[in-house]
């Protein structure tokens, strides 16, 4: 009875890794491409100008 719950256990926890792993990446993606609009978009608004610091 031991091991099954021990198994049973490690499914779990092997599957919510999984699920937060696959929830990093979206999250990763999402912030990649907001960081890049937002890139593109400030240099167009400043005429391709990048010495604004």
């Amino acid at each position: 009875m031991v091991p099954l719950v021990l198994v049973l256990l490690l499914v779990l926890i092997f599957l919510g890794a999984g699920f937060v792993m696959k929830l990093l990446w979206i999250v990763a993606i999402a912030l990649l491409a907001s960081l890049l609009l937002g890139f593109l978009f400030r240099s167009r608004g400043t005429r391709g100008r990048r010495d604004h610091w």
